[in-house]
């Protein structure tokens, strides 16, 4: 198998590891699940209420994750709410995973961009003619701004509500620092701006540049890279779909045959 013997860190949250770990494992991957962040509800639900009570007003609700799909609807519910309640309202999906999920709540998805980011998301809508109507952005609390501010510029009404947040596990740090003083991480992987940040965080009492020569940088998409970039290392494998089952892909291709011709370039 292209993975055997091969050993890749995963950092995003627990709750979403299971596909990418599967994915890996049945390609002889052996894999160290370390998350680096944890996926929490916002600290009050004011807004997010606020925006169910006039879901009506919205012409498009846009999402730009599974997670914001999950803690919206789990919202809806405690607030006795349904999926009839966005009947009204166009949806938005950033990519395949989020349209999954929202296709798992009986929504139907209108619109996915070709690429699965913000950029993306906008050079769709500028066909659309969106002046004048009403958006809905369900998000991290800790997102760019590149999308609302975009759609604005359109001409659009925006309310952007924040429908859960991305934390820093408590501790780890020692068994981070552990698992690469051995030098047996293949590659280590991120999948969000926020796992690569609070990866950095952990270590940022030791030379952690240092820590992660020999080893390879993957990267689900082009965000996630220029963070990595941005904290002056390496990316060196981004597939061209951004994806879990591309980066599993690009992972393998990379690692696989002829591994003397490969090398690793810090």
């Amino acid at each position: 198998m292209p993975l055997s013997d091969k050993k890749i860190l995963i950092t995003r949250a627990r709750e979403q590891s299971r596909e990418f770990t599967t994915r890996l494992k049945k390609l002889g991957a052996g894999v160290i699940e370390f998350p680096t962040i944890e996926i929490t509800p916002p600290l009050s639900w004011r807004n997010v209420d606020r925006a169910i009570d006039q879901l009506k007003s919205y012409d498009w609700i846009i999402f730009t994750s599974a997670n914001g799909v999950n803690f919206f609807y789990q919202r809806l519910k405690e607030r006795d709410k349904n999926r009839r309640s966005l009947s009204g309202s166009k949806i938005c999906a950033i990519g395949p995973a989020t349209a999954e999920q929202l296709k798992k709540k009986g929504a139907r998805v209108d619109y996915i961009p070709k690429e699965f980011v913000a950029e993306s998301i906008l050079r769709g809508f500028r066909r659309m003619d969106i002046e004048g109507t009403q958006i809905l952005l369900a998000r991290a609390k800790k997102a760019r701004d590149v999308l609302p501010e975009g759609l604005r510029r359109m001409g659009a009404g925006v309310d952007v509500v924040e429908v859960y947040r991305t934390v820093k596990p408590k501790g780890g740090a020692m068994r981070l620092k552990r698992l690469l003083e051995k030098k047996e991480v293949d590659v280590i992987t991120f999948t969000s701006s926020s796992t690569v940040r609070h990866f950095i965080d952990l270590l940022k009492k030791e030379a952690w540049k240092n820590l992660l020569k020999g080893a390879a940088i993957a990267c689900i998409g082009p965000i996630t890279a220029r963070t990595v970039r941005e904290a002056g290392l390496k990316v060196h494998i981004q597939p061209k779909e951004y994806t879990i089952h591309g980066l599993t892909q690009a992972i393998a291709e990379y690692l696989a045959p002829h591994p003397s011709q490969r090398g690793l370039k810090m």
